[in-house]
């Protein structure tokens, strides 16, 4: 099969989507986002857990419906205006909604009602679209996942999985009983509860062929369903109207190289895993004789891509590694996933869209959709769009030019994001995002993520330096960032060493220029962790030549939240070093931190107080800190998500004004000034709004630069914003 680069790829993409508008190819952005909570009827906890994790389209394309298997109900969006997507209320179930398919002005809602594993149960359930209520309802006699519906809408078919337990036997197959396939008779959308057919799928997979566990269903337009056995490692080609099983086959494994294989605090395409089953999720039909299928895995398998198969078991394509190195190039590589199935593809959707036949690849654990078009042989990547936590269902919408993901993680009980609904709308323009990418190196994309302080490249105007925090514990980097192109591009990774090696015990958080060609560095301290507050000295190669602790003053009242940004005034010995302290230590007044000031010629340290806003809910800190002209810049923000977030700005303090009083004693309070509300800027490309902006600095010719830390992938989008907020001087 043909090898290429797939970041290059990317990167040719991304250049055509910001040529000319006369000749802009057309692309997706997003245009809204719909946290699922704000679909709950009045009187339920707001902060009850929802999800959204199958979704679908009424077929004028004006609601979109999608499954909450924790409320137990399906939720319902108005999206006549696709910009201002309107709540449109519930249905709910006594049981847990699977997945979703509208047939004309009915909603078909596969739910599991199961009393156990071993004594599985479930119905479908027929909604008119119009009253919202359930007209009809159809035991299935097993717990039913994937739901689907042929092209005119006269069948329905319901992979039946009767899952496993995964707390039995570490999982492992079989576990009875077994799964089938129901197919059932449509007409004007109402299920024919009569017309049940089950297809025996027992002795087919070489896999424990006795308990068959199908996962995914879809029609062709011959009215032939595709069927995904995923723990089984398994494909079977069924006749929908006869219920005979046509072929099946094997999905096969494959040779996977150049991937991280470890979880360690580095991204490392090094490794490789041999016969790699594919154990595939989500599939579909690119038309009547060829599949795309997404190697999720599961308990013994996950090919980290797709796969394109002929009806026979043919591979015509085989993406291996690469979706998931075109997902580092953004940031999105999910590094804690390293050692298990990296960014685990699940959902899949298909549609096409004008003269162009696409496909939508979801990896759940990286937040990303892959946009590919069908060429016929090699298919081609358009973009990489972002999405929610854990992409789990998608459907297009080409009658609008819309597409939508339901993104089923809430992580309301943590105080993070929400689940969402997506929505994006292809048109003529560029794209969006991402808005910080790697060049290659060796091959292979430069992995970032959790970005965490910036500071200017000295008279290099759209040049910057960018650190990682201790997500990336065993791969502490200082990036460069050619700003003056986009995306932006990381186009260097300068390894921060201690003898040779990576610098261990490091929470990098802000980094300045010594104006010698080197950098200090900003360490949090976490006394869980065993790291220390510390400031550390670094040559221009990256090792450490110096690591100063805290005196014993600050020392005595640490918390955890500690040294956040860091800046330089003045050179040599009158060189002083400014840092934000993130919040209260226990002798600060609650409401106030500390600027920390240190001489590295006397070995003077300082202090200064700094006033902090108050907030309804949460807490509120610095994140950064910047020198400019007369001014030290520093972003102070809440650590609120989505709606909750109300506060992330940027401030400045007058020079003058930054005089440090001795440590122990009373410190002088700073004045400070309103530069800029960064919400606006972070609402920008139609996401929530996100906790930790962490990185500010300005460039050699004046122009403020942004960064927010993606806390790599780990309970997070994974969105990485990087944006400048023009000449600084202006504001």
């Amino acid at each position: 099969m043909k090898t290429f680069s797939i970041t290059t790829a990317l990167a040719a993409a991304l250049a055509a989507s910001t040529a000319t508008a006369v000749h802009a190819e057309q692309v997706f952005n997003r245009v809204a986002s719909f946290a699922v909570a704000d679909n709950l009827p009045e009187g339920v906890d707001r902060k009850a857990p929802t999800s959204a994790e199958i979704i679908t389209a009424s077929e004028d394309g004006k609601t979109l419906i999608y499954s909450d298997s924790p409320g137990k109900r399906i939720g319902f969006i108005d999206i006549t205006d696709a910009r201002a997507p309107k709540a449109g209320g519930i249905v709910s179930f006594d049981g847990e909604p699977t997945s979703v398919a509208v047939a004309g002005p009915k909603a078909l809602v596969a739910v599991n009602t199961r009393e156990s594993f071993t004594k599985p149960s479930g119905l479908v359930a027929v909604v008119d679209l119009a009253t919202k209520k359930v007209d009809a309802t159809c035991d299935l006699g097993g717990q039913p996942d994937s739901i689907a519906i042929n092209k005119d809408k006269t069948l329905a078919a319901i992979a039946i999985e009767n899952e496993r337990d995964e707390e039995v036997n570490d999982g492992q197959i079989p576990q009875m009983p077994a799964g089938d396939l129901v197919i059932l008779s449509l007409k004007d959308g109402v299920a024919d509860c009569s017309s049940i057919k089950h297809v025996a799928l027992t002795g087919l997979a070489e896999i424990a062929g006795e308990d068959p566990e199908p996962e995914f269903v879809a029609f062709n337009g011959k009215d032939e369903i595709a069927l995904t056995l995923q723990e089984n490692n398994h494909i079977v080609i069924i006749d929908g109207k006869t219920a005979a099983v046509k072929t099946h086959f094997s999905a096969g494994t494959v040779d996977l190289k150049n991937i991280d294989t470890k979880r360690d605090g580095a991204i490392s395409f090094t490794g490789e895993q041999t016969g790699r089953k594919r154990e595939p999720d989500a599939m579909k039909w690119l038309d009547d004789s060829r599949l795309v299928v997404a190697n999720e895995g599961d308990y013994d398998g996950g090919a980290r891509g797709f796969t394109i198969f002929d009806t026979t078991g043919k591979v015509l394509y085989e993406s291996g590694a690469r979706f998931e190195h075109a997902i580092a190039a953004i940031g999105h590589y999910p590094e804690k996933r390293s050692s298990a199935k990296g960014v685990e593809p699940e959902g899949m959707e298909q549609a096409q869209y004008g003269e162009d036949k696409l496909f939508f690849l979801l990896s759940e654990r990286a937040s990303i959709v892959g946009v590919y078009k069908d060429t016929g042989a090699e298919p081609e990547l358009l973009q990489l769009l972002p999405s929610g936590i854990g992409p789990e269902g998608a459907v297009a919408i080409p009658g609008r030019n819309l597409f939508a993901t339901a993104n089923e993680t809430d992580l309301v009980e943590d105080g993070g994001a929400r689940a969402h609904v997506m929505i994006y709308e292809r048109g003529d323009g560029k794209a969006a995002y991402p808005q910080i990418r790697s060049a290659e190196k060796d091959g292979m994309p430069i992995g970032f993520g959790a970005l965490s302080g910036l500071a200017p490249v000295a008279d290099k105007p759209g040049f910057l330096q960018a650190v990682n925090d201790s997500v990336f514990s065993s791969q502490p980097t200082i990036f460069t960032i050619d700003a003056t192109q986009q995306p932006a591009l990381i186009t260097e990774a300068l390894p921060i060493t201690r003898n040779g090696a990576p610098a261990q015990k490091l929470d990098i958080e802000g980094v300045a220029n010594d104006g010698e060609g080197g950098f200090w560095l900003a360490s949090e301290g976490d006394a869980d962790k065993l790291y220390s507050h510390a400031l550390f000295h670094v040559n221009k190669k990256g090792e450490i030549k110096q690591e100063i602790a805290i005196p014993a003053e600050l020392r005595a009242n640490e918390t955890r939240y500690g040294f956040e940004g860091i800046a330089t005034i003045g050179k040599g010995d009158d060189q002083v070093l400014w840092m934000a302290v993130q919040r209260e230590w226990k002798d600060d007044e609650k409401g106030f931190v500390k600027l920390v000031s240190y001489k590295p010629a006397s070995k003077e340290w300082g202090a200064v107080r700094y006033p902090l806003d108050k907030s309804e809910e949460g807490w509120v800190g610095l994140s950064e800190l910047a020198v400019h002209g007369d001014y030290a810049y520093v972003i102070e923000r809440d650590n609120q998500i989505g709606q909750a977030a109300k506060l992330k700005k940027l401030y400045r303090v007058a020079l003058a004004d930054l005089k440090p009083a001795a440590l122990g004693g009373e410190l002088p309070v700073v004045k400070k000034e309103e530069v800029r509300d960064l919400i606006p800027d972070l609402k920008a490309l139609n996401g929530y709004v996100v906790d930790k902006v962490e990185g500010f600095t300005v460039d050699a010719a004046g122009n403020g630069y942004v960064v927010t830390d993606n806390d790599g992938v780990d309970d997070s989008s994974g969105e990485t914003l990087f944006f400048s907020i023009g000449a600084i001087d202006a504001m």
